[in-house]
């Protein structure tokens, strides 16, 4: 069974939003296009409390893209984004969204954030895709969707180490910082994820 993961593809992601990706509404005819290649179709969905500790406006001495140590771990902060029941949490009314089996919402805990559709970042808490996904018999996943470099990155990386044959289409994302996502590119190689792009599909 082969499953395609819809990550983020919301409002604050996209042209206009609060975090936009640059291009980020260009990939959306193409995920909808691709839907229908594959078994079972699920979605991740930013659904950050108001409050949340990855926001810079929660910090009084700080600022945009910032980095501190949250939990443990080294963190970005970012302007006020996909906070829960906004539109700017809201799927883009451009996304098909018929084909989507469940929804997956992260980054829930105010005091740490989830870039993967998988866990949060102390990989303390499950979303529970990881369930999901092998009660489905699902043995081969294909990742998409927004931001190229962080939710998609962390998301693929987790699913290749639970187990999952992995394959990340790379015409079906934008990234936010293109140093960053050629990392994110080799390492996701290194750990065996497959790189490829929807025509390989």
């Amino acid at each position: 069974m082969r499953a395609l993961i819809l990550v983020d593809i919301q409002n604050d992601f996209l042209p206009g939003g609060s975090l936009a990706v640059a291009k980020g509404d260009e990939i959306i005819p193409l995920v909808n296009n691709i839907q229908s290649k594959f078994d079972s179709v699920v979605a991740s969905q930013d659904w950050h409390p108001e409050n949340h500790a990855s926001f810079a406006s929660n910090h009084n001495t700080k600022k945009v893209f910032d980095v501190i140590k949250l939990d443990g771990q080294d963190q970005v902060l970012w302007p006020n984004h996909c906070v829960q029941g906004t539109t700017g949490a809201a799927f883009s009314s451009d996304l098909n969204t018929d084909a989507v089996a469940a929804i997956f919402r992260k980054g829930m805990n105010k005091e740490v954030d989830s870039y993967s559709a998988f866990f949060d970042n102390n990989k303390t808490q499950h979303t529970g895709l990881e369930a999901y996904l092998k009660s489905m018999q699902v043995t081969e996943v294909y990742v998409c969707g927004l931001a190229a470099d962080y939710c998609v990155y962390f998301t693929a990386k987790d699913a290749q180490s639970l187990g999952f044959k992995t394959y990340y289409i790379t015409d079906a994302t934008r990234y936010i910082s293109e140093e960053i996502y050629n990392n994110a590119i080799l390492d996701l190689q290194q750990h065996g994820v497959t790189i490829l792009t929807s025509a390989d599909i």
